[in-house]
């Protein structure tokens, strides 16, 4: 459910709310009570400086202070967040700073918050607007009774200095469709294997198609087989919920350029035969993340409707161990025509990529980006909070790190090192399906390579998830579910112009 959000010009008092939220640049030698804050602490008799100096608070982007207002102010409570250097504002400190205040009023179990949006940030309310839906997002879908949260926050008042800007609101409604977008990741993700798997994706799939006013093709099982997808095939024999693949597109009269989003969808992995140990086997769930983010990036692409023509594909399996499941040293055909030896049932997202990217390149893209929690090797690599980025095209490469960059979201760009090639050589087969220990990440995005053929192509290999539903994607990014579309999204905008 999204929040409601007004816009008001008044003084931080007059913000009625249960809790009120202002932001604090770090002072750098410099005065760090504005007049804002200076106000609020008249108002309280010198607390709010006194809990500054106890806290040592500087302003730093990581740093909170809370005061308890005594009925001196419009809310109960005051929270003053650290927003870092003043010169280093931008699109991204202000969603960081709509989300951590969303969060905070959470925490505080209100109903209400007030935010004072510093002048810095008065012109990226889209930004704000993003951030306080994806801090207030919880998944409580499965609590009860006294497990439910007995509040939540519901409304959001912005207050301005100076009257806002033209077309304000309609930016904020944008940001909360973004945020929303974004949200319903996180829930598909979030949703256990019993109740998200390929044909409930695809049915999820359909019904944001049909509301977002999206073009959608589903394939079911002996379509996969029909069309000689046989990578998918393979992953998803092992298990009673059959495979399926999702293509979600975007196509506007007069799109001169063609993106295409394609998202790993293992719906649950076990491991097939070579099975998982037990401990950590849960989280796999949140092995379809990939999936969930560009169908979350379509009902996006719907809100901003770019001049360009957008295509999201899913391929969903469910990774299982059974009778009929594929095993090492079995040889599969690809949809591209490629032999591949199989080594390890548990490296199955690279395979149903590598169907996806084949399909993807009959789209006739001009880029094609795709993203998975592909490997634990990344996160060894770049820890559980940096998604790890390739590509084959110096020219893409640059337009998509300056989208990184303006998204804030934490990515670093991997090298492909051809001389890994040598690992998923194949004694039997066209290519082998993984290569050595050692540049594990490398050599599961060499061998997607081999299935993209000239397009110019990113393939990212994103962060870990855990605790995906916890931490907004963009801020410190942890979590896999969600992390990547802002960066997307950016990348579209730019394509369109």
């Amino acid at each position: 459910m999204s929040i409601e959000i007004q816009v008001c010009v008044a003084p931080p008092r007059e913000l009625g709310a249960d809790v009120l939220v202002m932001g604090a640049f770090g002072a750098a030698g410099g005065e760090l009570m504005t007049p804002a804050l200076k106000e609020a602490d008249k108002a309280l008799d010198g607390a709010l400086k006194r809990a500054i100096e106890r806290e040592e608070f500087t302003g730093k982007a990581d740093q909170s202070v809370r005061v308890d207002t005594l009925g001196r102010l419009g809310a109960a409570r005051l929270v003053i967040l650290g927003l870092g250097e003043a010169g280093s504002f931008g699109a991204s400190v202000a969603r960081t700073l709509g989300s951590r205040a969303a969060q905070a009023a959470n925490a505080e179990k209100s109903a209400s918050l007030g935010l004072v949006v510093p002048e810095a940030a008065a012109q990226h309310a889209r930004s704000i607007a993003e951030g306080l839906e994806l801090g207030a997002y919880r998944f409580t879908k499965y609590l009860t009774g006294d497990r439910r949260p007995k509040t939540e926050i519901q409304r959001a008042i912005l207050g301005f200095d100076v009257k806002p800007g033209h077309g304000t609101q309609a930016q904020i409604r944008l940001g909360q469709r973004v945020g929303a977008a974004i949200n319903l990741a996180r829930d598909l993700s979030n949703e256990p294997g019993n109740v998200m798997y390929p044909e409930s994706f695809a049915a999820a799939a359909a019904q944001v198609a049909k509301s977002a006013g999206l073009k959608i093709e589903i394939f079911d099982f002996s379509a996969i087989r029909r069309r000689g997808m046989k990578l998918i095939d393979a992953v998803g024999r092992g298990s009673a919920r059959e495979p399926r693949l999702v293509h979600v597109s975007y196509a506007p009269k007069g799109a001169k350029r063609v993106l295409v989003f394609v998202g790993k969808g293992v719906t649950f992995d076990s491991g097939g035969l070579s099975i998982k140990p037990a401990a950590g086997m849960g989280e796999m769930k949140h092995d379809m993340s990939g999936a969930a983010n560009v169908l979350g990036l379509m009902a996006a692409v719907a809100a901003i409707k770019p001049k360009i023509a957008v295509h999201a594909v899913a391929p969903c399996a469910e990774n299982m161990p059974d009778g009929d499941a594929y095993r090492p040293g079995d040889i599969w055909g690809s949809l591209d025509g490629k032999t591949v030896e199989i080594t390890n049932t548990d490296a199955e997202g690279r395979l149903i990529l590598a169907d996806a990217l084949a399909f993807a390149r009959s789209l006739s893209p001009d880029v094609i980006v795709d993203n998975a929690t592909l490997t634990g090797a990344c996160v060894v690599a770049l820890g559980p909070t940096c998604t790890g980025w390739y590509s084959n095209d110096e020219a893409t490469a640059q337009e998509f790190q300056a989208a990184v960059t303006q998204s804030g979201e934490t990515m670093w760009r991997m090298p492909l090192l051809g001389d890994l090639r040598e690992q998923i050589k194949s004694e039997v087969a066209d290519i082998k399906q993984t290569g050595e220990r050692w540049g594990g990440s490398i050599t599961a995005a060499l061998f997607l390579k081999e299935f993209v053929g000239d397009i110019h192509w990113v393939h990212c290999d994103i962060a870990g998830p855990a605790a995906a539903e916890k931490t907004p994607p963009g801020l410190s990014s942890k979590g896999a579910t969600g992390h990547g579309i802002l960066t997307f999204l950016e990348m579209i905008e730019r394509a369109a112009g």
